[in-house]
């Protein structure tokens, strides 16, 4: 009953219908509006249903019964049907009375972008957490929206049990189903969360992580499989990634490094729906440094930009260091392009995760990023202390040696927590031993 009233049928064909108004964020110039439609057109296609015209009113007010005119809404499922559509996409978000009257109006099926990406999710979500999250978010969607999806809304007969007393409605009923759902879900969510914090704490105790953030389609799982050396899901759609993806990044240093793939953001998403994902956005706060990838071939990329660092700014993430790629350089009709953005944003990366050299700089840069971050130490090892030379070799990032008469010296780099259990203190030496000053004359 549920999902056979809220399923999005693959078959349909869609028009997309959206509104420019002063008053209404994201759509307030015709240039907003018609991005944010690029950006819907892109999500249907990533859902796999044809759409067909667009459709915009200027206003200057949004009506709360249909969003447009009544009159308009009746123009556009003249035309909408006249090119076959049988599906209207609004670029909001329509609460409950709008979706039936836009329905009674139209006789034609209408959803709103929010639900659109809500299927994507659920088709992409491939982990336990995931699931759990997305269903919480479909089902608080659906809640407040009953009476514009349910068509079967009369009085149901008297009984007893979980039907109900006499005269319960319908809607009723299924309300109580679906809270109770929800709090299901979230008991779940939970035994899940914890077991997923456990491993949180032995994993920052073994690695360190970067994480790669941004815009949805901007490359970070192309940019992943490149750095990482593996084969994680890419795809030219929107969100073909959704669930957090942990891949080894530098298994040579110590600690490891790893590299996490997010969810991409989007503009006009819902508080609701950036709740559900808190996994893949938890996964940004964990992480010692944030790359964050950006479309340079997108015209909008600015924009797209500004809604990452704003989520980031939303989730406490003003303070964490921070590294922008921008990537896909190689769509680039504008070679000058490139130069701007890179004077603009000094210390970023602009490359193509296609151009292996590229890759192979950024690479470069992130590990050494990391190992300049860890303490530097200064050791003298005799030969005869076997143990302590295969502690330094094994357990530390050895970034020079020099053999003297008595034993080996070592530069080292090494965390805290990782150096402090190795009992090497007492090979430390000073700044100002001689050993210092003709190690660093080699």
């Amino acid at each position: 009953m549920l999902d056979n009233e809220f399923y999005i049928s693959r078959e349909a064909k869609a028009s997309l219908v959206s509104i420019v108004c002063p008053s209404f964020e994201e759509h307030a110039t015709e240039k907003e509006t018609l991005r944010s439609l690029g950006e819907l057109r892109e999500l249907m296609r990533t859902l796999g249903i044809e759409t067909g015209d667009q459709y915009i009113q200027n206003k200057k007010a949004i009506d709360p019964a249909s969003i447009l005119g009544s009159g308009k809404i009746l123009e556009i499922a003249e035309q909408a049907r006249e090119e076959g559509s049988s599906l209207l996409v609004f670029d909001c978000e329509l609460t409950s009375s709008q979706i039936r009257n836009i329905k009674k109006l139209t006789g034609l099926s209408v959803v709103d972008r929010c639900h659109i990406i809500l299927e994507i999710f659920s088709e992409h979500a491939h982990t336990n957490e995931a699931k759990i999250q997305i269903e919480i978010a479909r089902l608080q969607y659906i809640l407040p929206r009953l009476a514009g999806f349910w068509s079967h809304l009369g009085r149901q007969k008297g009984g007893i049990g979980v039907r109900g007393g006499e005269g319960e409605q319908q809607i009723e009923l299924d309300r109580r189903i679906i809270r109770e759902r929800i709090e299901f879900f979230k008991r779940e969510l939970k035994e899940v969360e914890k077991s997923r914090v456990e491993q949180r704490k032995r994993r920052s105790k073994k690695a360190i992580t970067a994480a790669l953030v941004g815009y949805t389609n901007a490359g970070k799982s192309s940019l992943m499989n490149r750095l990482c050396r593996v084969n994680v899901l890419e795809e030219d759609k929107l969100f073909a990634t959704l669930d957090s993806t942990f891949r080894m990044l530098n298994p040579d240093t110590k600690p490891p490094m790893i590299l996490i793939d997010t969810v991409g953001f989007l503009s006009n998403l819902p508080n609701t729906l950036i709740d559900g994902f808190k996994t893949t956005l938890e996964s940004a706060l964990e992480a010692d440094l944030l790359i964050i990838v950006c479309d340079i071939s997108d015209e909008h990329y600015e924009k797209q930009l500004k809604v990452t660092m704003n989520v980031l700014n939303e989730l406490g993430l003003e303070g964490k260091e921070k590294l922008i790629v921008f990537n896909k350089s190689d769509k680039l009709n504008d070679p000058i392009k490139a130069s701007i953005i890179k004077r603009t944003y000094p210390e970023s990366f602009v490359i193509s995760s296609f151009d292996p050299e590229q890759i192979k700089d950024l690479r470069s840069h992130i590990v050494n990023y990391f190992l300049e971050k860890q303490n530097r130490y200064d050791l003298f090892v005799p030969y005869d202390a076997g143990a302590a030379h295969s502690q330094v070799v094994s357990k530390t990032n050895v970034i020079k040696t020099a053999n003297f008469e008595r034993g080996i010296f070592y530069r080292v780099r090494a965390p805290d927590f990782i150096f402090e259990p190795l009992a090497l203190h007492q090979f430390l030496i000073g700044p100002d031993d001689p050993l210092i000053s003709e190690f660093n004359s080699l």
